[in-house]
């Protein structure tokens, strides 16, 4: 009876944190118990993208319980970098835990695309065909992500790694978590987290460099109507996209191609189902899916060093700069065109969609109560979407 009690005992999650006696590994458990704790607050009072940091979170929680073994990062990544596959999915089905066989689709690359066709399902066009200026607000944006790269190779990152870690000024989760998968898999936790969590905090952080580089009356223009889209060029566009973008970035074809599709559901007018499928049922099982299998990557072993403060202090960077881009492209526009784009919309150009445009809105009337710029800041909005998209197939086919 008292071995059966010490059994138990010694099979607990307690024992097994305390039993080593190392105080180093208690601190890194205790650490990221705080930080879990941080993207809780964030995603549950604050409702900072709840959907996505909640399912982080938790698979942060459940990778960080000793003795739990639901998810082993050696099954997918071996010291040389090289194993394929087939060798992951062999040790999962043998020895995997539940979280293992959930990462094989962020392993095989499955999850990122299929949250593109929920996104390209719930994604208006409208503004940017409207105003096709939109597409270069949208790629000046991506400043972000080549400052960071640079910013990361001389940080002491290799090509790889910096790649990966430079798309974070994408805004763009999913674009973020394809990349880090090709190119720097060991570093799919840390960019993650801070892909998101800049994700979320869009609203505190746009505002200071909108401001700081855009004049009172600048952020007072108030912008005329878009002109109206026939459903026939809302049927053309996202085939069109897809045909010119995947011929001249083959790589970027998993992220445009499903995005494209999912819109394509949506504006052709008899795949109703389909869009509403793409756009609920299967974007929630996913986004369950993906964030726990993210979040489980971020043990307190491989999480809580220099690595992932600089990854993280980079990814800022990235998101400031992306955002300048956007500002001051916009506001060479508005000087091209004699005043009649409001710079406010050019901090869309990140794709993190609705959220930024909801910011371009929210201070340009914060300086003229009569503006909404919301449906002008979309067009930037979505065609940042886009750009991270191509920012992605560019790195990849360079560096992949």
């Amino acid at each position: 009876m008292l071995d059966s009690i010490m059994n138990f005992i010694e099979s607990t999650g307690l024992y097994q944190l305390f039993a080593s006696g190392d105080g180093v590994r208690i601190l890194q458990y205790i650490g990221m118990y705080v930080i879990i704790g941080v993207l809780f607050y964030l995603a549950i009072v604050k409702k900072f993208e709840p959907l996505l940091l909640v399912s982080i979170a938790f698979g942060m929680l459940l990778t960080n319980l000793p003795g739990a073994n639901v998810f082993h990062m050696d099954f997918f990544i071996d010291e040389t970098g090289t194993m394929t596959l087939s060798d992951s999915v062999k040790m999962v089905f043998n020895e995997g835990g539940l979280v293992d066989y959930l990462y094989l689709g962020v392993k095989t690359g499955i999850y990122p695309s299929l949250i593109f066709l929920g996104v390209g399902a719930m994604t208006d066009f409208t503004a940017l065909i409207a105003n096709p200026k939109s597409l270069l607000i949208g790629a000046a944006a991506q400043l972000g992500v080549f400052v960071a790269f640079l910013g990361a190779i001389l940080g002491g990152f290799d090509l790889l790694e910096a790649s990966a870690i430079g798309i974070i000024g994408g805004a763009d989760g999913p674009t973020a978590l394809l990349v880090t998968k090709i190119l720097a898999q060991h570093l799919l936790g840390p960019i993650a987290i801070a892909a998101y969590s800049y994700m979320a905090l869009i609203p505190l952080i746009q505002p200071p460099v909108m401001r700081l580089f855009t004049t009172k009356k600048e952020r007072s223009i108030v912008m005329t109507n878009l002109r109206p889209v026939s459903k026939v060029e809302k049927v053309l566009f996202p085939i069109i996209v897809t045909f010119i973008v995947c011929l001249i970035v083959p790589d970027a074809t998993p992220l445009i191609g499903f995005l494209m599709l999912g819109n394509l559901f949506t504006v052709c007018g008899v795949t109703e189902r389909l869009s509403k499928t793409a756009q609920n049922e299967l974007m929630n099982i996913v986004t369950i899916m993906l964030g726990v299998s993210v979040g489980a990557t971020a043990n307190a072993e491989n999480f809580l060093s220099f690595d992932t403060i600089l990854i993280i202090l980079l990814g800022l960077c990235a998101f400031l700069i992306s955002t300048f881009g956007g500002v001051i492209f916009a506001k060479l526009l508005c000087y091209l065109t004699h005043g009649k784009i409001n710079p406010l919309i050019g901090s869309a150009g990140v794709s993190a969609v609705p959220m930024a445009a909801r910011v371009s809105q929210i201070e340009g009337q914060r300086e003229n109560p009569a503006n909404f710029l919301l449906m002008h800041a979309m067009g930037p909005n979505v065609a940042g979407v886009i750009g991270s998209a191509v920012a992605a197939g560019v790195l990849l086919s360079c560096f992949g």
